[in-house]
């Protein structure tokens, strides 16, 4: 069976640890869209992994694992992520492909995304600075674009990149009096990165369509949540690929016929980082109670994330766009303690009922949440490995869920570990 992860609210669901789950019966994890912005965290006993590039899957040792064409490569932090599974035990020769069409994320891009967001003031997008918009940008404008193959390429690289940086200092030292970088000096990191990396470029299409046809389970996860998602958002803040399920097919050259179930994850409240409006968003005691009981602070960048109450308009959205077939709902052990909890079942807009998530962000900052209030349950549910031995509250708020979103929770997660997971027949 072929299975598609994706993230249903704005990222940092808690997908590394679902995709690292089920990789344990999938021959193959892929990673198709995003770069190193993602921070995806896994929780092997006491030890925790934190990968940006890497699939979730990669901790498991006998899982192949692919990073496709629709990925944007940060050669320096994958190389990092290489080495530091190595010395923890955990080797990637023989089981780490990447796309020879993926592109290549270089020093030039990093400066851009700090000078775009520096210019734009207190209208920042809040990205992570990684270069990720910026090589995205080269990449639809094709001219000076750098990919994995013309790192098998040294003597052609040596020459693009001069043009290349030729052309970024002069956009550069115009837009930001910036001073010049030297093409030589990105030529040589160029040069290890070949090294390294050379071994696992491949063409990765090829290679999951032959696995397809000879019958390899095959889990494809994606990056940051579909709210992030470039052209079904919440634009402009959002990230700069389609990170919904949508993404799945021009991100790794597989048709979505090809995939038998699409799993949404989702945590039992909502957060995001960055700006932009967030209807269900809680301001007070409660979202700081959220905020450190679900040590809401991101894997990539350390921000503290902002928290709200479980928004089922947003959930419904995304998982109408991306064919969801089931819930997989992480932190729901977060919510024990609190007398009650919240979840926003409808939205108006100047006294209008809304039918549909509005990704139009003018319109989702006149929103007004319509709630539904459920009883909390006190008891901590960490050692909880039932659904049946769940606190009847806990349960009653899980059916809540699945009414307002119309999608059953299969998967729950009720701490970071991965025996902390139930799974509902």
């Amino acid at each position: 069976m072929n299975v598609c992860v994706v993230g249903l609210q704005w990222g940092d669901e808690g997908k590394g640890k679902v995709v690292d789950i089920l990789a344990e019966k999938n021959n193959i994890v892929v990673r198709y869209g995003g770069g190193a912005n993602a921070g995806h965290t896994v929780v092997i006993g006491s030890e925790k992994f934190a990968l940006h590039l890497l699939p979730s899957g990669s901790v498991r040792p006998q899982t192949v694992c692919v990073i496709a064409n629709g990925v944007v490569v940060d050669p320096e932090i994958l190389i990092g992520e290489i080495d530091g599974l190595a010395k923890r035990g955990i080797s990637l020769d023989g089981r780490l492909l990447i796309s020879e069409s993926a592109h290549v994320v270089l020093d030039y891009h990093k400066a851009e995304d700090g000078f775009r967001e520096a210019s734009l003031g207190d209208n920042k997008i809040g990205t992570t600075v990684r270069g990720i918009g910026p090589c995205y940008s080269d990449k639809v404008g094709r001219s000076y674009a750098v990919r994995m193959t013309d790192l098998l390429n040294l003597d052609g690289l040596k020459e693009k990149l001069e043009n290349i940086v030729n052309y970024k200092n002069k956009v550069f030292a115009a837009l930001y009096n910036a001073e010049p970088i030297k093409a030589s000096e990105i030529f040589e990191k160029c040069k290890i990165y070949s090294q390294r990396l050379s071994k696992y470029i491949c063409n990765t299409t090829e290679y999951l369509h032959e696995q397809v046809e000879a019958g390899k389970n095959i889990l494809f996860e994606g990056a940051q949540g579909a709210l992030l998602d470039l052209d079904h958002g919440t634009f402009p803040f959002v990230t700069s690929s389609n990170a919904s399920s949508l993404g799945v097919g021009p991100g790794c050259g597989v048709p979505v016929q090809m995939i038998d179930k699409f799993i949404g994850v989702v945590k039992a409240y909502t957060t995001r980082v960055g700006a932009g409006p967030f209807p269900s968003e809680l301001n007070n005691e409660i979202g700081q109670f959220i905020r450190d009981k679900g040590r809401e602070y991101g894997t990539t960048t350390g921000r503290p994330r902002r928290c709200g109450w479980f928004d089922a308009m947003v959930v419904k959205y995304a998982a109408k766009i991306g064919g969801i077939n089931e819930i997989a709902m992480m932190h729901l052990d977060t919510l024990a303690g609190l007398d009650e909890v919240k979840i926003c079942t409808g939205y108006t807009i100047d006294g209008k009922e809304v039918k549909m998530f509005p990704s139009n962000i003018d319109k989702l900052a006149k929103v007004k949440c319509t709630y539904e209030t459920i009883k909390g349950f006190g008891q901590e549910i960490t050692e909880v490995d039932s659904y049946e031995k769940l606190p009847l509250e806990a349960k009653r708020y899980l059916k809540a869920v699945e009414d307002a979103v119309g999608l059953p929770v299969k998967i729950i997660g009720v701490g970071p570990s991965r025996k902390q997971t139930i799974f509902r027949k």
